[in-house]
């Protein structure tokens, strides 16, 4: 007698559409908190980008306090933008930032940049961005000067956003993604590598 199969459980397509409703709302948002200040931004403009309703945003989230707290949080942004082993990092971060904009009209650093618009709700991001980006990149680097290596590799990859995704540098969007990874990444993955000198304390 033969093994009855069991189909594997797909989500159910109600499920499917409210998470990619979620999803929607909250690139929405990010695209507008990098691009605007806080209090300038109304449900109707996040909903008005997502192609949903005000009332489905209140719906998942509750109200707009809650909607930008998630936000700004880098938590989600950071595991992606560190996932590689330190001795290849920095080409991953560099291919991350460029696709993120290339792709997904997005940079997961790029938010930061806005944040002295914002009053308060720029010192959470700020905070945000120190914990759950730089500081996490600092644990991750052995050898002197952790900390200013790991605040002036986010420094360049940031330098690289604004000129893709803001200035929209045209020799640079004309170029592949692997072209801007091999002549920039070095340079990132300099900060992330101690100097022999250095790591010996000499």
């Amino acid at each position: 007698m033969s093994a009855v199969s069991t189909p594997p459980v797909k989500p159910s397509p109600a499920r499917r559409d409210a998470e990619s409703t979620r999803t929607a709302i909250l690139k929405a948002a990010r695209y507008l908190l990098a691009r605007h200040a806080h209090g300038d931004i109304t449900l109707k403009a996040v909903a008005d980008r997502a192609g949903v309703s005000p009332p489905l945003i209140l719906k998942y989230f509750g109200n707009k306090d809650t909607l930008f707290a998630r936000v700004m949080s880098f938590e989600t942004d950071a595991e992606a933008l560190l996932a590689a082993p330190l001795d290849g990092l920095g080409p991953h971060m560099v291919r991350h930032v460029l696709v993120s904009q290339s792709e997904q009209g997005a940079d997961p650093l790029l938010r930061i940049v806005f944040a002295p618009l914002h009053g308060e709700q720029g010192d959470i991001l700020r905070a945000n961005f120190r914990t759950q980006v730089t500081d996490r990149l600092t644990d991750r680097l052995t050898g002197p000067d952790a900390a200013l290596r790991a605040e002036l590799a986010v420094a360049t990859l940031l330098g690289l956003g604004v000129m893709y995704g803001i200035a929209r540098g045209p020799e640079l969007r004309a170029s592949t993604v692997d072209a801007l990874t091999d002549r920039y990444a070095p340079t990132v993955q300099a900060y992330l590598t101690p100097q022999m000198n250095e790591s010996k304390g000499s």
